[in-house]
């Protein structure tokens, strides 16, 4: 029973003891590429996957990680290429990192705290790791603390993210609208996830870039972003389900009705001061970082293979 207990002892102390030479903090494409390209222990408290509709240039070549998807997309000008989906990589990349064993916590983890190159990852409950590092490349966390201060911007952009469902009209075979305002810049139809099996029944998700008085007015509201975009679908031609001829003959349709599901709003103007040296706020940009892909897969070759 003795020896049981001094195993147990030991490998507490094993975990709590643990150090890492570098490590990343994040969760963003960025983040997950650099360690992945690196091969550095990756943590962070919500895994923040690229926005479904985020798309690489159709020349990007993404053979070395075994992905081959692209995808066309109608638009008012016509057909549009896109290269894959970013979300897509990001999970493949997560998955790679998960099976080399550098993402040590996977997502159990709600809080990490640094203090002097000592950093305390906790769930709901109670700590779960505990660990030294050397050199620290941060990218962003939500609920991270200790690390880094953040810089104060004069005026601060957000991106918005407005999920809307179709009630009504929700049957054509556009998938994209750019209007080049603040607010429904983008507007992407989708085959909507309400209903089950491959529908012809699109829903769409707005996409707004607000300043910080847009983002709390009425006037850039959630029910403003679903009136812009049946404003500018209407403009375009669009219409809604046939319903019949009028007493001139001429043929109605039914209005569109849509509901408003929920936004999701970001920070698209958040800068970074590390509190120590020993903290690195990485600034590479994410084109540059997918360049050295090729290069960083062969560490991998031996799950690649097996795709």
């Amino acid at each position: 029973m003795k020896k049981a207990q001094d195993s147990l002892i030991s490998v507490k102390a094993a975990k709590t003891n643990r150090k890492y030479k570098n490590i990343v903090i994040g969760s963003s494409l960025s983040a997950v590429v650099f360690a992945f390209n690196n091969q550095y222990p990756l943590f962070f408290t919500h895994p923040r996957k690229p926005f479904r509709f985020d798309y690489l240039k159709p020349e990007s070549d993404l053979g070395c990680v075994k992905l081959f998807s692209s995808k066309e997309i109608q638009t008012f000008d016509g057909a549009k290429f896109m290269g894959c989906p970013k979300y897509l990589l990001w999970e493949r990349l997560v998955f790679l990192l998960a099976l080399d064993g550098l993402i040590p916590l996977s997502d159990l983890c709600s809080n990490i705290r640094e203090n002097d190159q000592r950093v305390v990852c906790s769930n709901d409950y109670s700590k779960i790791f505990e660990f030294e590092y050397d050199i620290c490349h941060y990218f962003g966390d939500d609920n991270s603390s200790g690390f880094v201060t953040e810089k104060k911007v004069a005026k601060p952009k957000f991106i918005c993210y407005d999920w809307i469902a179709f009630n009504r009209g929700g049957k054509h075979d556009i998938d994209y609208i750019n209007t080049g305002d603040d607010l429904a810049q983008e507007i992407w139809f989708y085959p909507s996830d309400r209903i089950d099996g491959n529908t012809a029944v699109k829903d769409a998700c707005v996409v707004s870039i607000l300043n910080e008085e847009q983002v709390d007015s009425f006037d850039y509201s959630e029910t403003m972003a679903r009136f812009k975009m049946i404003h500018e679908m209407e403009s375009r031609g669009m219409k809604g389900k046939f319903n019949g001829y009028g007493p001139n003959g001429k043929p109605k349709y039914y209005k569109f009705r849509t509901t408003s599901l929920y936004r999701e709003k970001y920070s698209l103007s958040t800068g970074y001061k590390p509190k120590s040296d020993t903290i690195k706020v990485t600034k590479q940009d994410e084109e540059s970082l997918l360049q050295d892909l090729p290069k960083a897969s062969v560490a991998y070759n031996r799950f690649l293979r097996h795709l």
